[in-house]
């Protein structure tokens, strides 16, 4: 059975699961991929199984989409003292630093030693059809080897053909692991420090439609970035080397409360020690695609405004309140015509077509989380008329009557859709969420200002993220053509706090014998933060300041 093609192939569903559920293994897969703690992916022929829909599959088994979160800075930062302090000199010397994205330009200097032998001891090619990593189905890996015999070729394509056509993971990885440059005054944050790679497999075309994300949007499925963090564990436990991950990409999709199936599997893995995940809280606090709902006490419906601009095939909100908190909700069209209020119960569907809107709303009613419990109210807009939308939110069994509901994030609908009264906190996308990884906001070095798209804490469940804030506008890196550019976004937050996370994992094995995981790094860096007089830490804008790895280092 050729599994890597059954993988790559637009019919086959992936389901996402712990081993623990023993129900969904009734049916026998095509293909089951492995991961790290108790999650599995199972993969079914499309003919053999229902559509996709929530009335069949449970929330956490659909995969979501996942989007890109589009010098000074390391100054800034504290890095460039920690790497030129003659004593300390913490460049990311015997640090593997692992990055999930859209691949890496291998050829640039960027990415070499001084010889020209490359820095990067591994790539998984996910969309590769040769010969995938060992534990792993799908894809091609590229050694090190491989790569410095490519790198000695006059056709090193031939050899490596891994490519980041798109130059996102580049600039990123460039950013935080990028060879020093002299003459074009450029560094990476840790420029010793060895480099892992996994270019992610575009999410399949059945995804997308479910999710009415556009043929031509380049986005990435959450079955693919778990079995990538796997990867990137088991290569670095596999060379012996402590373990820095960069996650620069996000979602609106799930309850923001640090409760969903990735952000389990990276509190499983952050947790161990000589690991470390870092993830960017996205830029959607200015998107308009959140909003929170408070009842008055009173039993009266919370209205929720959507404008849709232009008539469009779809779209989708998920709806989410914190347990024990119960709500109903009725459809409002943009003639006025009310769809009936919902009867609540556990996988509860109800269809409503919109006849002078020739619209068809579907709302299915969930419980999510086993430890939590939350309600997710999830509806579907199918051939989405242009005009004000509203949903009408009856409390049903609420104590506080708080609920938020998102909107897909940016650039994730053929034409934007929001609310007219939004709300800009509770913005991060997930896996920012999560409880143990390190998650960063972004500000401007230049003016000392926020970053104002930079996603806004604090979890739904009123955890303190991000946990701070670093650099993220107009930050040096290499670009998709070799040469430098600067780029603003959450994501080059996400790989400076990268080096600086792996610099202090450094200290702590090389100079003080320590071994150091993402909760006391995390910690460690929050101690070091800088912070203005004039504010309240912890805030939902800045976590506990702007990141300062020296000064992390004196307090240490």
């Amino acid at each position: 059975m050729d599994c890597n093609a059954i993988i790559q192939s637009n019919d086959v569903y992936d389901v996402i699961i712990s081993s623990a559920d023993e129900e969904q293994l009734a049916l026998e897969p095509e293909c089951l991929q492995a991961l790290s703690g108790q999650y599995e992916i199972l993969y079914y022929d499309r003919s053999r199984i229902p559509p996709l829909s929530l009335q069949t599959y449970s929330y956490s088994a659909i995969p979501k989409c996942f989007g890109l979160a589009d010098s000074t800075a390391l100054e800034e930062s504290g890095i460039l003292q920690l790497q030129n302090q003659p004593a300390l000199s913490l460049r990311g010397e015997n640090i593997l630093v692992g990055f999930l994205d859209t691949g890496i330009a291998y050829k640039n200097a960027c990415f070499r030693n001084p010889d020209g032998s490359t820095r990067i001891a591994a790539i998984w090619d996910q969309t590769g059809d040769a010969v995938p990593p060992e534990g792993f189905l799908y894809g091609t890996e590229y050694l090190k080897e491989d790569i410095d015999r490519a790198l000695l070729s006059d056709h090193p394509e031939e050899i490596v053909p891994q490519e980041d056509e798109n130059g996102h993971g580049t600039l990123i990885a460039s950013i935080a692991c990028g060879s020093e440059d002299a003459a074009n005054n450029f560094v990476g944050a840790v420029p010793a420090s060895a480099i892992a790679v996994v270019k992610l497999k575009p999410a399949k075309q059945y995804l997308k439609d479910f999710y009415y994300i556009p043929r031509d949007t380049l986005c990435y499925q959450e079955s693919d970035i778990m079995a990538a963090v796997s990867y990137l564990d088991k290569k670095a436990h596999d060379l012996g080397m402590p373990l820095v991950i960069c996650i620069a990409l996000g979602t609106n999709n799930g309850s923001h409360s640090g409760g969903s199936v990735l952000a389990g599997l990276l509190n499983y893995i952050g947790g161990f020690y000589n690991r470390c995940i870092v993830t960017a809280t996205g830029n959607e606090a200015n998107a308009r695609h959140h909003f929170f709902g408070t009842g008055d006490g009173s039993g009266a419906a919370v209205q929720v405004e959507i404008n849709v601009e232009e008539n469009m095939p779809g779209f989708y909100l998920e709806m989410w309140a914190n347990a024990p908190e119960l709500f109903a909700v009725a459809v409002q069209s943009p003639g006025g015509v009310l769809q009936p209020p919902t009867v609540i119960r556990v996988g509860g569907h109800q269809e409503y077509t919109f006849l002078l809107e020739n619209t068809r709303v579907e709302v299915d009613y969930r419980t999510v989380g086993r430890t939590r419990g939350d309600q997710l109210v999830f509806i579907r807009f199918d051939r989405a008329s242009r005009g004000i939308w509203t949903v009408l939110v009856f409390p049903n069994a609420t104590i506080t009557g708080r609920f938020h509901v998102w909107l897909p994030m940016t650039g994730m609908l053929p034409k934007d859709v929001i609310f007219l009264k939004p709300n800009p906190d509770t913005t991060l996308t997930i896996p920012s969420t999560a409880a143990i990884p390190v998650s960063t906001g972004g500000y401007n070095t230049a003016t000392g200002a926020l970053y104002l798209e930079s996603g806004r804490g604090y979890t739904s469940a009123n955890s303190i993220k991000p946990d701070f804030c670093a650099p993220a506008v107009n930050v040096q890196g290499v670009g998709l053509r070799g040469g430098y550019v600067t780029a603003t976004g959450t994501s080059m937050a996400a790989a400076v706090t990268a080096g600086a996370c792996a610099q202090i994992m450094e200290f702590g094995l090389r100079l003080a014998n320590r071994y150091l995981n993402s909760v006391e790094i995390g910690n460690i860096l929050i101690r070091g933060c800088s912070r203005d007089s004039d504010r309240t830490y912890p805030n939902s804008q800045w976590g506990y300041g702007k990141l300062d790895a020296y000064q992390a280092f004196l307090n240490m």
